[in-house]
Parts: structure tokens; C-alpha cells; sequence
């Protein structure tokens, strides 16, 4: 079995994980909260805003730190406020190495803000322990980043203290692995050839990013994702295709996932994208997210994704587990 198969069959037991906050005397209470992560340690944080839009919650992917600004005016610069205090910044990054998140973590202790971390080691445990900075320690499974969703919300769940962390931990059972590897198999298939175009309601817009990120990093192909409605208004029209450009449309395959929960209106938008497309011969799969509750929509669609991917990649002859590129530019960038 491989690596990344194993990854797939033990994603469910991630959610059994109860994690513990060190230099928990020094974590204050807040009511906004900043994410600092990159690739699969932002993940979960974007997951987190699928299923709880009410939080007042940035995912921060880059250096240093959001400013909030306000124009003057013309020819006036722009104010730049302090974040409030009662935010809170939590450095994800599941290496412990992430540039960025480090860069961020800086800024924010230079600035003497509230900061949890949340890795599995690296120099940024080493910082969070120098400074007595509270933090959560996963455990080192040996899994790639982008597959150590659950680790990540746990512990995300945690730091928030979200009252709905039972039903997440109830997923280490409820969530069912093999149950989607059929159907991601089929979908691989139809898939062969073809770049993947991922199509979500703006509220399951990170479930969307989850598929394309598998695509890019698992089968090693391109893969883009948009929502609606903003996806109407623009991105649609470039499959209005002519005898001069359809060919640039040929080889994508766009994958609909559907909730019964999206708006009305957001729905109609499906079935009618769907048809309009379809009578332009464009390639379309229609994908339901479902489950129990919004937990386990948010990880079934994961899963089947995963397996998705993981089939995908076994077509084209590439390893789902390293990321060589990724790798390379890191060296090519110190």
C-alpha cells in the first residue's frame, strides 16, 4: 500500500486527536482571529469558514501581517489601523518551516498581539517555546500537509473553542473512507486527459480549492476553481465557444458541486450554467456534497476527492505523495 493510500484509508482517525495547549496561561480571550498558513495548513481554516461563516476569521496567506486601511482621499495616503485587541493570530504551518507563516509570527510578536501556534515541530515550536507562546503540538504521522485536515481543525477548533467540537470528533467514526473510492475511480476515469475546472456555491468555495489543490499537488496536472455567482459574470463566457476557439475549451472537464443547502437562486444558477454549457459540448460532471450534517459534506467531498486524485495520478504515472516542485523552489529561493 502506498504512502498516500494509507494517508486516505487513516484520514478518519485524525479527528480522534485531543489536542493539548501548552503555555495555556498565556492564551487571552478573543473574538477575532487571524489564521497564518500556507497550502495545506491554511486548509483547514478555510474549511472552518465553510461550516462557520459567522466567525470573524482571516486566513492570511503571505509575509508579515493584513493592515487595515481607509482612504483619505485624493492625494491623502491611507490610515493604517492596529489590529484590535482582542484578535487572535494563529501561525499554522504543519513543517514548522513555512516562510511566511514564521514572517508572520514575527510581526505579530513584534507587535505584542495575542498568538497561539500550531505545528507539528520546526523553528516555529522552537520560537512558540522560547517565548512561552501558547501552542498545540500534532502529532508527526509522517502525512503530507495537505492531508492533515482533520489534525488542523481539531486544533483549530480548540484554540477558538468552538461548541461544536463533539460532532467534530465524531467524524473519527462517522466518516467512512473505502465508501468513496468507487466513486472516485469512476471519476478519475472521466477525467482522463482533461483539466479539471471545479464549480461551487461562494459558501463552499473552499471545498472547491480542497479538489483543485488535490488535482495540483496529488495527479500533478492543472486544475482551477471558481463559484457563483461570480462565475457568471465573467468566467462563463469563455466557453462561448467558436470554430476559432474550441479547441482552447476541449480538454476541460468542469466538475459541479452541488449542495441542497445552496441559496435558490444559487441552484437555478446551476441548472442553468449546466445547460448552456452543455449545449456548447462542454464536458461537465455533476457531483452532490452530501452527509449527515455540514461536517461530514465538508470531508466526504474530501475524501472523494482524495481518491479522485489519488487514481488520477496512478493513470499518469506520478508519485501523489512528493511535491518536487514545491521543493525545488524553496531551495531556489533562501
Amino acid at each position: 500500500m502506498s504512502p498516500m493510500e494509507k494517508s486516505i484509508l487513516n484520514f478518519p482517525k485524525q479527528f480522534a486527536f485531543r489536542p493539548k495547549i501548552e503555555n495555556a496561561k498565556n492564551l487571552r480571550p478573543a473574538e477575532n482571529f487571524i489564521v497564518a498558513g500556507m497550502g495545506g495548513s491554511a486548509l483547514a481554516a478555510e474549511l472552518l469558514k465553510t461550516a462557520h461563516p459567522e466567525l470573524n476569521l482571516i486566513v492570511w496567506k503571505s509575509y508579515d501581517l493584513p493592515s487595515v486601511r481607509r482612504s483619505l482621499g485624493a492625494g491623502n495616503p491611507s490610515k493604517t489601523y492596529h489590529l484590535k485587541p482582542n484578535t487572535l493570530l494563529v501561525a499554522s504551518s504543519y513543517s514548522g518551516s513555512t516562510k511566511e507563516t514564521l514572517s508572520a509570527f514575527e510581526s505579530a510578536r513584534k507587535r505584542k498581539l495575542n498568538i497561539a501556534v500550531l505545528t507539528v515541530g520546526g523553528k516555529l515550536l522552537a520560537l512558540a517555546k522560547k517565548y512561552k507562546v501558547p501552542y498545540i503540538q500534532m502529532p508527526e504521522t509522517g502525512i503530507q500537509p495537505r492531508m492533515s485536515a482533520g489534525l488542523n481543525l481539531v486544533s483549530l477548533a480548540q484554540f477558538i473553542g468552538l461548541k461544536d467540537q463533539p460532532q467534530i470528533h465524531s467524524l473519527a467514526k462517522s466518516l467512512k473512507p473505502e465508501i468513496w473510492r468507487a466513486k472516485g475511480k469512476a471519476l478519475s476515469e472521466n477525467l482522463w486527459d482533461q483539466v479539471p475546472v471545479i464549480y461551487s456555491s461562494a459558501q463552499n468555495f473552499p471545498i472547491a480549492m480542497n479538489w483543485k489543490i488535490k488535482f495540483n499537488e496529488n495527479a500533478k496536472i492543472p486544475s482551477f476553481a471558481n463559484f457563483f455567482p461570480e462565475l457568471n459574470h465573467n468566467e462563463m463566457t469563455g466557453f462561448d465557444v467558436k470554430k476559432t476557439t474550441a479547441n482552447l475549451s476541449s480538454n476541460l472537464h468542469l466538475i459541479f458541486l452541488e449542495d441542497g443547502a445552496d441559496h435558490p437562486r444559487i441552484k437555478r444558477r446551476f441548472a442553468v450554467t449546466k445547460k448552456l454549457l452543455t449545449e456548447k459540448g462542454i464536458n461537465l460532471s455533476e457531483i452532490p456534497i452530501s452527509g449527515k450534517n455540514t461536517w461530514e459534506k465538508i470531508f466526504s467531498s474530501t475524501l472523494l476527492a482524495d481518491w479522485t486524485s489519488f487514481y488520477l495520478a496512478k493513470y499518469y504515472g506520478v508519485d501523489p505523495e512528493q511535491v518536487p516542485m514545491v521543493e525545488t523552489l524553496k531551495k531556489l529561493i533562501r
